[in-house]
């Protein structure tokens, strides 16, 4: 029962993740699973659908097929809507029940490419993994359909201080402009973005992605292409999202990434120096810090950790306890990861301390001691759309000015 949910809710599932991450990019995503359960997904993880429509279909998945079989009726509904709506991909991803099924999807999509003549490809989910286990694999895959066939381009013919941004979905970055944003951010620090993985971008923009010099993952949804396209073609990564004063020692990471050839988390520091080779903060700051009641922050990994970087540049002392899946490598030492909301309790009470500061999405405030201050950040991969109007961009100066003040003693 360890993995059992009494209070709070579960993350978005990795079929909702899937369908995050493609959906801007021209393609049809097909979720094979009974009727009913696309509303599921467009009602509670996805904000997109008030402004733009995408080809997102249920396969309306019936018992009888799913006790008997019937591949070839799902095959000859995803062959009838590619021929009407033409779409630039075809991807299929798979819910509990065809998944216990042993439904052969690698076999189903070769069918379906050879038929329409779209690429088509299968990405493994099962509904039993949060949103990083969808869209991870959903990146990762595209990648492959795109780039397996292409050369390594030289490091020459590769633009001088060019990016792409791996990650980017609406289920960590909900609020109106995080793309935007960060576009200007790393713009006005000399970097030229060649693609977003994949919110206001399109396939054609991705397909620039081996013209980059480094790759900058800023969730770990992104953390499977960014490893694809280092073994591919090379290209060095940055895992971080630029907040507060934090936000200029992951620029310098970006650099030292391309100068020096190496791939690594910008947060992560050991005596003071990571494996870019430059300064995690000042000597005033940690000391401060020592002496300074903890802040502990909930959720996705490199969001929360970045954040956290920028909080320990303001004598803040913090904790991160990572509660999304994937999230081992991309902690640091201090840091905890966990696995259901019993887990979540125990790691809260391990590192609250007297003058302890909380902050996570609202939901997660029904399981902390009311001793803590808690302060709300709102995730919509965690709570969905129930706190849509306090969504908050977190590459707008405003943002870390307010944590740091809410979080100051």
């Amino acid at each position: 029962m360890r993995q059992a949910y009494r209070i709070l809710p579960v993350y978005t599932g990795d079929v909702s993740g899937v369908c995050s991450a493609l959906y801007e990019l021209g393609g049809m995503t097909v979720m094979h699973d009974p009727s009913g359960c696309n509303s599921t997904y467009n009602t509670h993880d996805e904000t997109r659908w008030y402004d733009r429509d995408s080809l997102i279909f249920l396969s309306g998945l019936c018992e009888p097929d799913a006790i008997m079989g019937n591949d070839e009726k799902f095959i000859d509904d995803v062959v009838g809507a590619a021929q009407l709506y033409a779409p630039k991909f075809i991807a299929l991803c798979n819910s509990p029940i065809p998944y216990l099924n042993g439904t052969d999807f690698a076999g189903i999509s070769t069918v379906i490419e050879q038929r329409t003549g779209i690429p088509a490809f299968y990405i493994p989910t099962n509904g039993m993994h949060d949103y990083v286990g969808g869209a991870g694999p959903a990146f990762e895959n595209l990648a492959h359909k795109l780039f397996d066939g292409e050369s390594v381009p030289p490091l020459q013919g590769r633009l001088r201080r060019s990016v792409n941004i791996l990650g980017m979905t609406p289920l960590d970055f909900a609020a109106d402009g995080c793309t935007a944003s960060l576009k200007s951010m790393l713009n006005e620090a000399g970097w030229e973005v060649c693609s977003s993985w994949a919110m206001d971008c399109t396939l054609e923009e991705l397909r620039r992605a081996p013209e980059a010099s480094v790759n900058l993952a800023v969730s770990s949804a992104g953390m499977r292409t960014a490893r694809y396209l280092r073994e591919k073609f090379g290209t060095p990564w940055v895992a971080g999202i630029p907040v507060g004063r934090f936000a200029d020692l992951l620029i310098k990471a970006l650099d030292e990434a391309v100068r020096k050839d190496v791939c690594g988390c910008a947060y992560k520091a050991d005596d003071r120096h990571g494996v870019f080779g430059i300064g995690y903060g000042s000597e005033e700051a940690e000391r401060t810090a020592q002496n300074s009641a903890p802040v502990i922050l909930i959720g996705e990994p490199v969001v929360s950790c970045s954040i956290a970087e920028a909080l320990e540049a303001e004598g803040r002392r913090t904790y991160v306890i990572a509660a999304t899946e994937e999230s081992a490598a991309l902690v640091r030492g201090q840091d905890l990861t966990v696995s259901g909301e019993e887990e979540t309790e125990n790691a809260v009470s391990e590192l609250l301390a007297p003058g302890a500061a909380i902050i996570a999405d609202p939901l997660y405030q029904y399981v902390c001691p009311d001793r803590a201050r808690f302060i709300p950040v709102p995730h919509l991969a965690f709570s969905g759309r129930l706190y849509r109007s306090r969504f908050r961009n977190p590459f707008e100066e405003t943002f870390m000015d307010r944590l740091v003040s809410l979080t100051g003693e």
